[in-house]
């Protein structure tokens, strides 16, 4: 579905010192220096994936994004989408492709979203019959009744969202790029996206390209990782093989009855500690989780005991720590 190969893209950005004498002087001597967004980078995606593009800020992830839809031209290297190149068939491509960009709008500022919507209909000119039933399902699922009808300059940012989101999928896309998709949403309006995210790409196929720092959306959506950090694609595979490369550690949360005693034993690491609950961090590859349970209840009186997974924030922290990102 998707086959990039060797893209390439840089910009040239003005360099000017600061004060009025250097504002002056970048008036007949401007320089500029060269930043490389993005360096031979090459993947392929088959269709019904949904694939988490991570990096840190100015890692490029953006830039990929704009390239694949059109938006920018890259400097060299070749992109395939659905057999178009974006950047030359862009009528055709943009037919079936569907973006949001959390810090930017397709909505009309000072319009109600309905009439966004309307306008869409007929840029993409989406069939009535279509339209009805994308608009039904899109404004169920997301529980835009309450304020469709308003203008978009009153709408928060959570229900902005969730309208930019709907707004992406009117034409019924077969690949959908979302930018940060859930910068801004309280707690219940992520649970909702991700569900609806999960849903389309289970009943209709639509491929997802997700880029954001939120981990947690990356967890709950991606089954594929890529890595970009300083223009380069640094990793390409699945969240569980990443997670036994870098996930060593278990978080162990201990409740016990009164009890002063410190915990000190080679491969534990104490996180925190008090009279009557602990939260420590067992590393796996010196020693087994049930050695440090039957060590803490010899130790203890437990009450309770759980056991999580290291946070996959944790685990992209080491990844970027690796690769020097």
């Amino acid at each position: 579905m998707i086959e990039v190969n060797r893209l390439n893209k840089s910009f040239k950005v003005a360099k000017r010192s600061a004060g009025v004498k250097a504002s002056f002087k970048s008036l007949f001597h401007r320089e500029y220096t060269t930043i490389h967004a993005i360096r031979d980078i090459s993947f392929t995606i088959e269709p019904g994936e949904i694939v988490g593009y991570i990096g840190p800020n100015g890692a490029g992830k953006s830039t990929t994004i704009k390239v694949m839809s059109g938006i920018l031209v890259p400097d060299s290297g070749t992109c395939r989408i659905m057999g178009h190149t974006p950047w030359k068939d862009r009528k055709q491509h943009v037919k079936n492709i569907g973006v949001v960009f959390g810090q930017r709008s397709q909505l009309w500022w000072d319009v109600p979203v309905i009439d966004s919507y309307e306008l869409l209909k007929d840029i993409y000119k989406i069939p009535s019959s279509e339209y009805k039933a994308n608009l039904h399902m899109l404004t169920d699922i997301l529980q835009l009744d309450d304020f469709i009808h308003a203008p978009v300059r009153q709408l928060s940012l959570g229900q902005r969202m969730r309208c930019e989101i709907a707004a992406s999928l009117l034409h019924s896309p077969r690949l959908l790029f979302l930018d940060e998709p859930t910068i801004g949403l309280d707690a219940i309006s992520k649970i909702a996206v991700r569900q609806f995210i999960k849903r389309i790409n289970k009943e209709k196929q639509v491929t997802v390209i997700l880029t954001t720092h939120d981990m947690i959306d990356i967890e709950a959506l991606a089954h594929r990782l890529l890595l970009i950090g300083k223009g380069n694609l640094l990793y390409d595979g699945n969240l569980n093989d990443l997670r036994g490369k870098y996930a060593h550690d278990k978080i162990i949360t201990l409740e016990y009855a009164e009890n002063h005693k410190p915990i000190h034993l080679e491969g534990i690491t104490v996180m925190s500690q008090n009279t009557n609950r602990a939260v420590i961090s067992v590393n796996t590859e010196k020693m087994f989780v049930s050695d440090a349970i039957s060590y803490l209840s010899h130790r203890y009186e437990l009450v309770d005991v759980s056991i999580e997974t290291q946070p996959v924030e944790d685990i992209i922290v080491k990844l970027y720590k690796e690769y020097a990102i």
